[in-house]
């Protein structure tokens, strides 16, 4: 059963001081399954460490938001984070995207040409990094 917007928590991931992104903190959308636990439900951008449907430990947050604490349980989900070519218009990029979602990867726009991938856990892991590869060698 899929959870409703309004079930879900944001757990606050602590990020690492000086990255490239310039974030000190990231928020991602999880179910709060009970006592201090929480499953992932978006991908995230910049926590690395952790994927859509993995299990977390989180602890109450000076906000009230609960605070990423540790990793309970996997989901077996893989995250890639690729930067969209400048020259990317939108056609050329659904052409390119199509072979990763035909095998069943999705993706989040975040800031910029940011984009967070989600490689469900039964996916072929290594069709998918050849296929990122691909793109990244037709972008340079």
């Amino acid at each position: 059963m899929t959870p409703r917007t309004h079930d879900l928590v944001k757990v606050v991931f602590q990020l690492e001081p000086g990255a490239w992104h310039g974030y000190g903190t990231e928020t991602v959308w999880a179910e709060k399954l009970g006592g201090n636990r929480y499953r992932l439900r978006n991908t995230p951008f910049y926590a690395f460490g952790v994927s859509a449907e993995d299990v977390v430990f989180a602890e109450p947050g000076d906000e009230g938001k609960p605070v990423f604490a540790g990793v309970s349980l996997r989901g077996g989900h893989s995250t890639y984070r690729i930067m969209r070519s400048e020259q990317s218009d939108s056609e050329t990029f659904a052409h390119s995207w199509e072979p990763l979602a035909k095998l069943g990867c999705s993706y989040e726009e975040g800031p910029g040409r940011l984009l967070a991938v989600d490689v469900p856990s039964k996916t072929d892991i290594y069709r998918v990094y050849a296929l990122l590869e691909q793109g990244e060698a037709v972008k340079s």
